[in-house]
């Protein structure tokens, strides 16, 4: 048994309770309220982002909804076209006519990204049930073996081995990956993603159907009509990215939301640890900003106008999709007592605390689901910190130190204030830190 006593002597209640979070130092997201007088000049600024990026006609398409029973319509929407712009973007990066585009570390990077959206989608799809609203066709049905006409799709039949029955693989034509794969520049990175689809989609009751064999003959999604794509330049396709998978991301908050509501612990462990594997993208994508040559990159920083006079003037922070997840993510410490069915004492007790100890030291029944909804709510905390370190790193390298707030002393920036505030957490570090304690002494007296 965990010495309760022990510990509720040892600790300063008023450090770790979570009534007293709000006279913490914790850095505030930048928001045009902080900003003062140059609250206009912010606005501008956002505005001037999101148009230069068609976010109004991304979220146009991100928020459409066309299947009305497809519960993870409004997850996947985004993360396809994400998935779709990063084609592009490939397609871009390989048609560079500059001698100096390093481009085998670009593919390579575009590669990986592709196949970390992959695997991202699939753990989305792994939770689809068959017939639970997925706009998907039946390969194994005789009808259809002959394409309709108008289609957007090409299509084999073969046969499964030992099987009589026919299978037709289809490849959707609006993609841009099965060009990819028919373009020799292209054809190795294209196999590659179509091998990724084929062993991460393995596990979900259908496959996207844009060139993997599918050699288990599943159901094809209709990815031509969940997906409907547009032109998109090179010049923001790494924003229109991380824009879209900022939109996933807010759509996992509020799935996270919904699962404590309703008691579903295991879920909600489950949508915490998909949301910290986003932000991990997130930081991926971003550091795409490496790879530009500067002088190139830094002339079209300047023909946009982009000017950074104050920390909060960042360019990440320009992204209110952004700043709404950074904000939602830290929110998350705000179900803590709920999750340990706990409230909060008025008077500062570390009563929080006490609960983390016992459930960590699995004193409470059944509580195994629970201590996995902690742990990822830690690591989404760890994701976030270290978005912002390394895009406060990335920037310095790319844009030079005014970018990232470097002419000021450290710490006084918002990006570095973001990464280096107090733990999210509080009473879930302390009961960490107690319960490590009971274990060093413990072993101590043996």
């Amino acid at each position: 048994m965990v010495d309760l006593d022990w510990k509720a002597k040892t600790v300063v209640a008023p450090e770790i309770s979570l009534a007293n979070l709000s006279s913490r130092n914790h850095a505030p997201i930048p928001s045009p309220t902080r900003l003062g007088d140059r609250s206009n000049s912010f606005h501008s600024a956002t505005l001037a982002y999101e148009q230069y990026l068609r976010l109004p006609e991304l979220a146009k398409l991100w928020t459409s909804r066309d299947f009305p029973d497809w519960r993870s319509e409004p997850l996947l929407k985004p993360a396809l076209q994400a998935l779709e712009i990063t084609f592009r973007f490939i397609s871009i990066a390989l048609s560079d006519p500059r001698p100096y585009a390093d481009r085998r570390e670009w593919c390579r990077r575009l590669e990986s990204l592709a196949c970390r959206q992959v695997e991202l989608i699939a753990a989305v799809c792994e939770a689809e049930e068959p017939g639970a609203g997925a706009p998907t066709s039946d390969l194994s049905s005789p009808k259809r073996i002959i394409p309709r006409a108008g289609s957007s799709f090409s299509q084999e039949v073969w046969k499964l081995p030992g099987s009589a029955e026919a299978v037709v693989n289809r490849t959707s034509e609006s993609s841009l990956l099965p060009r990819l794969a028919a373009w020799d520049k292209s054809e190795a990175i294209a196999d590659k993603i179509q091998m990724e689809i084929e062993c991460q989609m393995r596990r979900c009751p259908f496959t996207l159907g844009l060139g993997e064999p599918n050699l288990t003959g599943k159901p094809n999604l209709e990815y031509d009509r969940a997906l409907r794509n547009r032109e998109n330049e090179s010049l923001f396709a790494a924003h229109q990215i991380l824009e879209s998978w900022i939109r996933v991301a807010s759509r996992i908050l509020i799935r996270i939301g919904e699962a404590i509501d309703g008691r579903d612990w295991g879920s909600a462990a489950s949508d915490c640890w998909l949301l910290e594997r986003t932000w991990k993208l997130l930081s991926e994508i971003e550091d795409l900003l490496m790879l530009m040559d500067p002088d190139d990159f830094l002339r079209l920083k300047s023909q946009l106008g982009i000017r950074t006079e104050s920390g909060s003037e960042t360019l990440c922070f320009r992204s209110t999709g952004l700043i709404e997840i950074t904000r939602s993510s830290k929110d998350l410490k705000k179900r803590v007592p709920e999750i340990l069915q706990v409230e909060v004492d008025p008077k500062g007790g570390p009563r929080v605390q006490e609960a983390a100890m016992k459930l960590f030291h699995h004193e409470i029944d059944g509580g195994d689901q629970k201590i996995h909804l902690l742990q990822a709510l830690t690591a989404v905390e760890a994701a976030v910190k270290r978005f912002f370190f390394g895009y406060r790193q990335m920037a310095v390298a790319a844009m030079g130190s005014l970018e990232a707030g470097g002419s000021r002393a450290i710490g006084s920036d918002p990006l570095t204030e973001l990464f280096m505030e107090p733990p999210y957490f509080p009473s879930l570090d302390a009961a960490k830190t107690f319960l490590g304690d009971f274990w060093h002494r413990e072993h101590g007296r043996l």
